[in-house]
């Protein structure tokens, strides 16, 4: 199993981590590289944020699923790899696909089997186990004892909607840990401002329009989104039930997620998701 994430390696260097290179085939190319589908061969490649991928890097992507073979950077003869692809994106590759940024070619190559994860926000039932996950993993990595919360800390981070996923909660318990004293349960002071206050996506995209850095229109957006979405997370991507809880019809609330771009559950994008090929 080897990993990739295309969102932290340069545009100029992803090509060469992933096809490999020969010796000479460019400046500082001064010997020869086995890119990560030539090690991954006779297993699997995971490919995280793959929506951050150029075009041109997408296309030479797409030979390779379709042909089973890669070329090194500067190299003259093909090399038959045989590799089982996952793909992950917190981006809706549809919006993408329409904007021209992303290929409707690969992405359909890609979409062979795959799985919607919800935002944090929609399965508030997985937070507890997270803390507690995250609490273990981050006491240990920074030599402290392992710690409880207050029950007031707990409260907090429950009602918390999340804008973050799971990757800011993981920050949330790191800051917490550092931050706490020696004694007793981690107490509410050790949490963030926006956790703390509570503050809601409602909230934050309100301060982001009064500060110029959002339009208007653009925050009914965003505001709309994160209602429906919480509607629909609630009633389990029942949209007939999510539509009568928000007091419409479910024609007009698939409507107004075709056109936010929210895809039901059965479809192929959530919040974030992963292909398989």
């Amino acid at each position: 199993m080897v990993s990739l994430n295309c969102a932290a390696i340069p545009d100029n260097l992803l090509e060469t981590e992933l096809f490999g290179h020969e010796r000479g085939s460019f400046t500082d190319a001064v010997e020869k590289k086995v890119g990560q589908f030539e090690l991954a061969h006779k297993g699997s490649i995971f490919l995280d944020e793959i929506g951050e991928m150029t075009p041109s890097l997408q296309a030479k992507l797409l030979r390779v699923l379709e042909e089973g073979q890669v070329m090194r950077v500067g190299g003259g003869q093909p090399i038959d790899v045989d590799v089982r692809v996952i793909a992950a994106t917190n981006r809706n590759l549809r919006e993408a696909i329409h904007e021209g940024s992303f290929r409707a070619d690969l992405y359909y190559r890609l979409n062979v089997v795959s799985v919607a994860i919800p935002s944090l926000r929609e399965r508030t039932d997985d937070i507890p186990y997270l803390i507690r996950h995250f609490l273990l993993i981050k006491s240990k990595e920074h030599g402290l004892p392992m710690k409880e919360l207050a029950p007031d800390t707990t409260e907090k981070l429950l009602s918390y909607s999340w804008p973050g996923n799971v990757r800011e909660l993981e920050n949330v318990i790191e800051r917490m840990l550092v931050l706490s004293s020696d004694d007793g349960p981690v107490q509410p002071n050790c949490l963030p401002p926006e956790v703390l206050e509570g503050r809601s996506v409602s909230s934050q995209v309100r301060e982001r329009v009064l500060s110029g850095k959002l339009c208007l229109s653009e925050a009914v957006d965003e505001f709309e989104r994160d209602i429906i979405s919480e509607a629909l997370g609630r009633f389990h991507f029942n949209q007939t039930r999510a539509a009568a809880v928000l007091g419409t019809t479910r024609r007009i609330l698939k409507y107004r997620m075709d056109k936010l771009g929210l895809q039901p559950e059965h479809e192929d994008m959530g919040q974030s998701s992963s292909f398989s090929d």
